[in-house]
């Protein structure tokens, strides 16, 4: 209870600080560049190496991948039923299969479940999502955005610089020393900041607007986001008898609201902007309700 009232009143005090007018417009920016570069490359050193490797490491690696492949069929499919326009179809391709599971995925799953379970919602996050953007995001910029094209070299340069990737890469190699008492202490310390430093940015950012004339492809979103893809994901592991943490982690960040960087490539991209600030806004939202509800049936 005391991690649930925790989200609560970070995301409360950030949504409150945005009507201040003495806090700096730069400051959700700077909170979000402490946990890229600190917070959440402590935590994937503090706990990757208590990390069991084993197959069923192959689900939160594989489940994303499956899940995007339906997200954007789904889309699409969409796009056939109501014709909608290439800058609607555009950003729900970038939306609706790419969710948030690290700035809000590994903070929930944190809460939800305890830090022990982390790294797999790194691995789900890093190995899937992370990548998923750089490649998939990278693409659909390109084929809905008029003049731009992807390139290979920026995608590798940026999966293989990004702070909590390379934490990542040096957690593994490092899985078998002990770190002395001092330095696992304080990276423990530092990742423990994630989850309030997390959900003051995001109420920093949290716009809540009405979708407008998208009222259709909003609830298409949200609902193939929020509602198909965790219960698609659920279902699959109950038939596959898949019951591990692993499995339980990736079931739960399938459950996870649009991503914030994917709305803001949409935004800055032109591809239907009020569209994607009402799936990301409204999103974060519906989705304290509907992990709690896909928690209670995991």
């Amino acid at each position: 209870m005391s991690n649930f009232l925790l989200i609560f009143i970070c995301l409360g005090a950030g949504m409150l600080l945005q009507r201040r007018r003495d806090i700096p417009p730069s400051t959700a920016q700077a909170l979000n560049l402490y946990v890229i570069y600190m917070a959440l490359p402590a935590l994937v050193l503090a706990q990757m190496p208590k990390l069991t490797f084993s197959s069923e490491l192959l689900v939160p690696i594989a489940m994303p991948w499956f899940l995007l492949v339906v997200g954007a069929g789904l889309v699409l499919l969409g796009q056939r039923l109501f014709a909608w326009s290439r800058e609607v179809t555009g950003c729900l391709l970038l939306c609706v299969p790419l969710g948030n599971t690290s700035f809000l995925g590994i903070p929930m799953v944190t809460a939800f479940f305890g830090p022990e379970f982390v790294p797999y919602a790194v691995i789900y996050d890093q190995l899937g999502s992370f990548i998923a953007l750089s490649t998939y995001g990278t693409l659909v910029l390109a084929g809905y955005e008029e003049g731009s094209r992807p390139q290979l070299g920026k995608i590798i340069t940026k999966i293989a610089t990004f702070p909590p990737f390379l934490a990542l890469v040096l957690a593994f190699l490092l899985r078998s020393y002990a770190y002395p008492a001092a330095l696992a202490l304080s990276l423990e310390r530092i990742g423990a900041s994630l989850v309030p430093v997390v959900m003051v940015a995001v109420g920093l950012q949290l716009k809540i607007r009405l979708p407008g004339p998208f009222v259709v492809p909003f609830c298409h979103g949200l609902v193939v986001k929020l509602l198909v893809a965790p219960l698609l994901a659920l279902a699959i592991c109950k038939v596959m008898g898949l019951r591990s943490d692993a499995a339980q982690i990736a079931i739960f960040e399938a459950g996870m609201p649009p991503m914030v960087t994917a709305g803001a490539l949409a935004l800055a991209a032109g591809l239907a902007p009020e569209l994607a600030a009402a799936l990301v806004g409204w999103g974060i939202v519906v989705s304290f309700l509907t992990l709690t509800g896909l928690y209670w049936l995991m």
